[in-house]
């Protein structure tokens, strides 16, 4: 199914549903400006590939006639003005991107990030998703579900549940997930995440998740039938 959409201008109308008219998504790529996040083991900082994805993300939900919202469409950061200090531009980035997401009303949001861990071994998609409501952790495994089952068929890692560390996840009052696309220490899979057409293979993995959630979604409430009122 990736193939359809690397290898064509448009993937193929069977594979292609639109969206509820409500439904707004928010594409959030971490990090940005100074911030750089984690760094590949090329010296690529996580803020590139992040927003790299997300801009193929946006791509594929335009094709689908839904216009998203993203928390930015470069590399700088979205601090305020007023922000000075790097933990300064931290914060205010933090609550201006929590603001964004908690004011597009039947928002979901989709933050994008790489991980990085000491030993090199790790590798695989890991998804967090909010605390605050329960559609959350639906995304999250809606998405793992389709990025193991297009990408990585060895990928046994479970989604988590955000704490208080993860502030997107936290402060969400919108169903919310961050994936985890993969892990930039390790060698294989940095360099898998620099390539433009594996990034497009993941761009079309998340989206796919995200498009089975919510054609279930409309499938329940459309099966919602009210009962008639009696005296």
């Amino acid at each position: 199914v990736c193939a359809l959409y690397i290898s064509r201008d448009k993937p193929a109308m069977s594979t292609v549903r639109s969206l509820p008219s409500a439904e707004i998504l928010v594409l959030d790529a971490g990090h940005g400006g100074e911030d750089g996040g984690a760094v590949s083991t090329a010296g690529v900082p996580e803020s590139h590939i992040n927003l790299q994805i997300v801009q193929k993300m946006e791509q594929l939900f335009t094709f689908v006639g839904k216009s998203t919202v993203l928390t930015r469409t470069g590399p700088d950061a979205i601090y305020s003005g007023d922000a000075k200090t790097l933990r300064e531009k931290k914060i205010s980035d933090l609550n201006n991107r929590v603001e964004m997401i908690n004011q597009t009303p039947r928002g979901f949001l989709i933050s994008i990030h790489q991980n990085h861990f000491s030993e090199p071994q790790y590798s695989g998609t890991q998804i967090f998703y909010s605390p605050n409501l329960p559609d959350s952790q639906i995304l999250a495994q809606a998405i793992q579900d389709s990025v193991v089952g297009k990408l990585q068929p060895n990928n046994h890692r479970e989604c988590k549940e955000a704490g208080n560390s993860i502030y997107l996840m936290w402060n969400s009052t919108r169903p919310a997930v961050l994936v985890e696309c993969g892990f930039l220490s390790n060698s294989s899979e940095s360099k898998l995440l620099q390539s433009p057409d594996y990034q497009k293979q993941m761009a079309f993995s998340i989206w796919s998740g995200l498009m089975e959630y919510l054609q279930e979604k409309k499938e329940q409430e459309e099966s919602f039938v009210m009962l008639p009122y009696e005296r």
